[in-house]
């Protein structure tokens, strides 16, 4: 895989990802941006997010279960001290429609332990949890 962004002026640059996508990415007007896209840390936590989302589907689908909704709350926690890493990420998964709490338990658990490759490319502790209809699990994986 191989791509390229281009600089756009102040802190702002532009790029075409590999499948043919427009990405663009900014900084905080505070730090001498125009806040006019996402920062580089905002698309990696929705990536990891986006990346564990769809396996979650891919698997879902293949255990022949009918989901009707879904929706994934992330958060990350960031070293004080540069390089100001992500240290831990929480997903939190909203999943609505004909589901059985073992099958979501082990799609969740085999795209975070197994299949998501940009969370296997961070060097955080990513941990996650799950709502069913309504009904949030005690358990985190």
């Amino acid at each position: 895989m191989h791509t390229s962004i281009k600089w756009d002026g102040k802190l702002a640059f532009s790029g075409i990802t590999p499948s043919g996508h427009e990405l663009k990415m900014d900084t905080a007007e505070s730090l001498g941006g125009e806040n006019s896209a996402p920062t580089p840390v905002e698309l990696l936590l929705n990536a990891v997010a986006g990346c564990t989302a769809i396996d979650i589907v891919l698997i879902i689908e293949k255990m022949r279960l009918k989901l009707t909704s879904f929706e994934v709350e992330v958060s990350g926690d960031r070293a004080d001290e540069h390089p100001k890493r992500f240290t831990d990420i929480h997903l939190h998964y909203i999943l609505g429609g004909e589901l059985d709490v073992e099958k979501v338990r082990k799609a969740i658990k085999l795209s975070k332990d197994k299949y998501c490759s940009v969370a296997h490319s961070l060097n955080a502790n990513i941990s996650a949890s799950f709502t069913i209809n309504g009904t949030k699990s005690d358990e985190t994986l």
